[in-house]
């Protein structure tokens, strides 16, 4: 059976436009132009990148290797709410996966996604957020949760969605 799909909206490119604006043309603007973007549109949409190149000359490889260089640079959609689950030594061995399990399945993930049906959260597997005296760990929205157990961690990442 063949899903449904709904096309997205336009995306309003003036904030690209205003971003350049601000941060220059130059090769050295790239990142900080890309940085504006990834906060406005919480990832960088296709439509976004292109319009980089169009307006500052610079050539789509390098514009996308600059983003595909990065970690902290998203190509996909992320939800509201980004959840980021160390797998770090000290996190692995105090269980991390079975906390990224647990919350995949909490939060109804489709297999290969790590965007929930209703884009409230996203999840993503990371090598170290720091924190390994409270492993395992993670973090969400930029909050970080230690010691946690699987029902913990489903209560970490479901609490600042009900207090925005």
């Amino acid at each position: 059976m063949s899903a449904i799909l709904h096309p997205s909206p336009p995306l309003d490119l003036a904030f690209v436009d205003e971003a350049i604006a601000q941060e220059g043309r130059s090769p050295e603007s790239l990142i900080p132009i890309l940085q504006r973007l990834q906060n406005h549109y919480r990832y960088l949409p296709n439509e976004a990148l292109r319009r980089v190149c169009a307006l500052t000359g610079l050539t789509p490889a390098h514009v996308a290797g600059t983003a595909s260089f990065y970690a902290r640079f998203r190509r996909t959609p992320t939800g509201r709410h980004h959840v980021r689950v160390c797998h770090g030594t000290a996190c692995h061995v105090a269980g991390a996966q079975h906390i990224m399990d647990s919350l995949r399945r909490d939060l109804h993930l489709p297999p290969g996604s790590d965007l929930t049906p209703d884009a409230e959260f996203s999840i993503e597997e990371v090598a170290c957020l720091g924190c390994c005296s409270l492993a395992p760990v993670l973090m969400v929205d930029g909050r970080v949760a230690g010691r946690l157990n699987a029902a913990s961690a489903t209560l970490a990442i479901t609490q600042p969605a009900h207090h925005p």
